[in-house]
């Protein structure tokens, strides 16, 4: 009897002893469950950065996060070795359209950039733009027609370091060589202010070269004289002329053109965008056949790049 008591006694303590385990499991399993929970209830609150503007999990929405911050700064993307025409930029959905200009003004670099040299031959518009003004509209015959004259169109780096687009007008015989000295000009980033058709100075040298205008294409006489000048036959051009500045002596006195130029008459003295046979631009001229102004005897035109024709 006593024998039976201790084995009841010993199965209540070990079922007692189990019971306790148990109960401790289901507590740690409790709290190992709502730990479980609160971990995923947190990293809900903490791991919402699709939703977040600061830090987008999705590209897409870091792009679109990107276009909302700089709406007028659309990608500018790039294809093989240069970037794609400003055609193409701007044209994703909301974006503004860039020009060349844009382009140059804000990045420093055109596409497609020797492409934009070229000479074509004057277009009824560009003849009606010149006629009556750098083009004399007269029934008197002329030495040159629209027929042997070429439009020419660069680039160049102005002042500011800035691309700019140029044109010019000149004689057909001239045309490559201009498109290839202006493309190694702008190639080697040689500042010329200015590139215009003297047409937008009412074809006035004196108030071209006074704005530092460089300038080709212009039917009129040598200065003080009948005698056209080669810039009547397209094959003269004027280079930064208020920097390089046309002197001669007129009865014991030194005449400067422009009147504004007379700082840089003195070729002594030291000073920017100043054309001597040291220069690239002179350079580049004489390897091209032309001759230069700044060479001449009796007067000099430090500006002045011209070229002979077989036939002169």
């Amino acid at each position: 009897m006593k024998r039976k008591m201790k084995v009841i006694l010993l199965l209540l303590m070990m079922t007692g002893i189990w019971t306790g385990c148990r109960g401790r499991e289901d507590a740690r399993l409790t709290d190992r469950a709502e730990d479980t929970v609160r971990t995923q209830d947190s990293s809900g609150d903490i791991g919402s950065d699709a939703e977040d503007p600061e830090n987008p999990e999705n590209p897409e929405d870091l792009e679109n996060h990107k276009d909302l911050e700089n709406p007028e700064d659309p990608e500018i993307t790039e294809t093989g070795t240069e970037a794609d025409s400003a055609e193409s930029i701007g044209a994703e959905a909301g974006a503004t359209e860039k020009t060349d200009t844009d382009l140059e003004t804000e990045t420093g670099f055109v596409p497609d950039a020797a492409d934009r040299f070229y000479h074509t031959a004057l277009t009824e518009e560009l003849k009606a733009r010149i006629t009556g003004c750098s083009y004399p509209d007269t029934e008197e015959p002329l030495q040159i027609s629209y027929e042997d004259l070429s439009y020419v169109h660069v680039l160049h780096y102005d002042f500011e370091g800035q691309i700019q687009e140029g044109e010019l007008i000149c004689n057909q015989a001239v045309a490559q060589d201009l498109v290839e000295i202006f493309y190694e000009l702008y190639l080697s980033q040689y500042p010329i202010e200015k590139i215009r058709l003297i047409d937008e100075y009412g074809a006035d040298d004196e108030v071209s070269m006074a704005d530092n205008n460089t300038s080709c294409f212009n039917y009129r006489p040598v200065p003080g004289s009948s005698k056209l000048s080669n810039h009547s036959y397209g094959l003269a051009i004027d280079i930064n002329p208020l920097y390089n500045p046309y002197v001669r002596t007129k009865d014991g006195r030194e005449l400067v053109s422009p009147d504004n130029a007379l700082p840089y008459a003195d070729r002594s003295a030291d000073f920017p965008h100043k054309i001597d046979k040291n220069d690239l631009c002179y350079r580049i001229f004489m390897e091209h056949g032309f001759t230069w102004g700044g060479a001449w005897n009796s007067s000099k035109d430090y500006q002045h790049f011209e070229k002979k024709l077989e036939d002169q």
